[in-house]
């Protein structure tokens, strides 16, 4: 049973009792495979009604309006079916209204894969939906693929938000906001009426704005392209003194390599702007005066770790704190009656130690929280500050309650130079001090990304399987600084791999993972890890399942070949030898392991066109290779019946491939 413990608190829990699954009839795929039950919840501004989404058939998903008062019913508000509209998220512009983004992936003949946007808005009882991002019509030429952002959501005001439009080619003659020209610009929309006003005239070379929170736009973000028309990843940041329209340049920031100053927020009564640089190799947090002095101030930093994301309080956005990651995720918070709050609430969930502030009524009285840990998916909470009291509301994975799920702890190993890589290891449930056990290696995707502690629905199914995991931050991981980052994971290949096969080496060493047992699964550019690892030394791992994988470098470049980031990426990925050598698919006669490969048709990450080829190749070889596809789904397989299947595929290869 979850119980709540009271600490300096009167608590009230509303939830069952769970009973424990018979182990018997448990079907792990299913229940790790299926998306969660409930997400992306928000707590409407007057604190008395929460909005959230659940899964439907396929990639479809519902959003769910539910009032706090006793006895209140979830009523449907919106929904899309996945085919090929999807629910991206969803928050309240009003007590009675939200504005949800859309998302969808389509195909053209000519073009090929696009993925799409849109911004509704709906009431919470499901009436007066509103597309309010297009600004196409009968005259305009071209197609918006980005449907804008909300960058304000005016908080004085009721229903009404500051939004990013694009604007596209208009021959019409007297239109009335000046459609004529292209680009990005700033409108007040009223999401009842759709009844427009334009704060910011649209800016071809415009990319981002921010405001000050209260409907008055301080910073524009500009792209700065070459003569071709391809971005140079170089981003010119403008801003406005108070009470002034005329722009001044705040700075410049190089998306390649983070260098230079990149702004988040802007506090209004401060008059500053919170945003992220470089100290000593990693991001840090600054404050910059919005004035003529640009007065730079460090307002935090850690010297182990990169910094994370500002976090944001209530619907005015308050900054309150930063986030950080080191063996656990964890925060700094500015203020002293947040950091109190938090750690109050903090001793009263002790076995949730993943806890933040999901969100907040305008008045911040009511607080939506969620805590979870390893082993546990997570909970939602409503937080009655006034009453001081803390009630369950609803759970993540409601698959998953009663069922014994597997601890994790961080642990390091030594790199073949003898450098100490941090990791994660998942050992099976009740079997926690068991030696020689099948075991696998699991890197992460990215390569610009890090694995952190906390529930991972791979591992954990992995886990109740009888499976050691490892998943290893190998150098050109984010999160620790330049020098742990290396040229990233693709041009730093071989001190990657590296990393990933001391990972196995490690496991066997130690008399955790049986070395003829031993497998490697990775999703992205974990798929690319497992199978360049395969190349690199055939004897460490026994079988390769690879996600959705990078085989081919030079064909990941080529797939961004149409779109204005080509020189960004092409740059990122690098150039000369390493493409050949760093390519798996150019030695997978190498490969001498049984491999099994999962990929969408309408992956815009990677190409399935590299599992394809790959696959090709190492069956033509006589190897033991398996791919299964799926026609309609994208990179991150937003489908519990094809996660399920994808891990019920896996399971059953690695124990046919393993002996098991």
């Amino acid at each position: 049973m979850r119980r709540i413990r009271p600490v300096a608190l009167v608590l009230m829990c509303a939830c069952a009792a769970l009973q424990a699954q018979n182990a018997t009839s448990f079907d792990a795929a299913s229940a790790f495979g299926a998306r969660p039950s409930t997400a992306d919840l928000s707590l409407s501004p007057d604190g008395r009604s929460v909005a959230y989404i659940k899964p439907t058939e396929g990639q479809g998903s519902a959003l769910y309006t539910l009032g706090l008062a006793k006895g209140a019913v979830a009523k449907l508000a919106l929904s899309a079916t996945g085919k090929p509209l999807r629910l991206d998220s969803c928050e309240w512009v009003s007590g009675d209204r939200l504005v949800c983004q859309i998302y969808a992936v389509v195909k053209d003949p000519a073009i090929g894969l696009m993925p799409m946007s849109r911004v509704v808005a709906v009431n919470a009882d499901g009436t007066n939906a509103q597309v309010l991002s297009t600004r196409e019509n009968n005259h305009s030429r071209g197609v918006q693929l980005g449907g804008g952002q909300i960058v304000d959501w005016l908080p004085d005001e009721d229903s009404a938000v500051l939004m990013t439009r694009v604007y596209l080619p208009d021959d019409h003659i007297g239109t009335r906001l000046g459609s004529s020209q292209l680009g990005l610009g700033v409108d007040r929309i009223d999401t009842r009426t759709r009844a427009v006003k334009q704060v910011e005239p649209p800016r071809f070379e415009a990319v981002r704005y921010i405001t000050d929170g209260r409907g008055t736009v301080r910073i524009m973000a500009t792209q700065n392209r070459r003569g071709d028309g391809m971005d140079t990843g170089i981003v010119t940041y403008l801003y406005r003194f108070r009470g002034s329209r005329d722009w001044q340049k705040l700075g410049d920031y190089n998306e390649a390599d983070g260098t230079g100053f990149y702004p988040s927020a802007v506090d209004r009564d401060l008059n500053v702007a919170y945003g992220f640089k470089k100290k000593d190799g990693r991001r840090a947090l600054y404050s910059v005066a919005l004035d003529d002095s640009l007065r730079e101030e460090l307002v935090y930093a850690r010297s182990d770790v990169d910094l994370g994301e500002l976090i944001s309080l209530g619907r005015r956005h308050r900054v309150v704190g930063v986030s950080y990651t080191t063996d656990i995720s964890k925060a700094a918070y500015f203020l002293p009656e947040i950091s109190g709050l938090v750690s109050v609430l903090s001793k009263a969930l002790p076995q949730q130690p993943l806890l933040r502030i999901a969100g907040a009524s305008v008045e911040e009285d009511k607080l939506l929280i969620f805590a979870g840990s390893d082993a546990d998916p997570g909970v939602y909470y409503i937080f009655d500050r006034k009453a001081h009291q803390l009630e369950t509301f609803l759970v993540a994975r409601r698959q998953l309650e009663g069922v014994q799920l597997a601890k994790v702890r961080a642990v390091t190993y030594p790199a073949a130079d003898g450098v100490s890589i941090p990791a994660y290891l998942t050992l099976p449930p009740g079997h926690e001090d068991a030696k020689g056990l099948p075991a696998i290696v699991l890197p992460h995707g990215g390569p610009n990304a890090r694995d952190s502690w906390g529930f991972d629905w791979l591992s954990q199914f992995y886990a109740s399987r009888g499976f050691a995991v490892l998943q290893p931050n190998f150098r050109g991981s984010s999160g620790y600084g330049d020098a742990w980052f290396q040229k990233n994971g693709f041009q730093s290949w071989p001190i990657a791999i590296g990393d990933v096969l001391a990972a196995g080496r490690w496991l066997v060493s130690q008399g955790i993972a049986d070395p003829s047992k031993l497998a490697i699964v990775g999703w992205s550019y974990g798929g690319y890890a497992a199978l360049q690892s395969a190349v690199v030394d055939p004897s460490v791992f026994k079988a390769v399942i690879a996600i959705a994988p990078v085989t081919d470098l030079t064909a990941l470049k080529e797939e961004h070949r149409d779109w204005s980031d080509f020189k960004v990426i092409s740059a990122e990925i690098g150039s000369g030898p390493q493409m050949h050598e760093g390519s798996p698919i150019e030695h997978s006669d190498k490969i001498k392991v049984p491999v099994l490969l999962f990929h969408a048709a309408f992956d815009l990450n990677v190409g399935i066109d590299q599992s394809k080829r790959l696959a090709a190749r190492l069956t033509a070889a006589g190897d033991k290779c398996e791919l299964v596809t799926w026609e309609d789904l994208d990179h991150h397989l937003d489908d519990s019946g094809a996660r399920t299947e994808m891990l019920r595929k896996s399971d059953a290869f690695l124990r046919q491939a393993l002996g098991m």
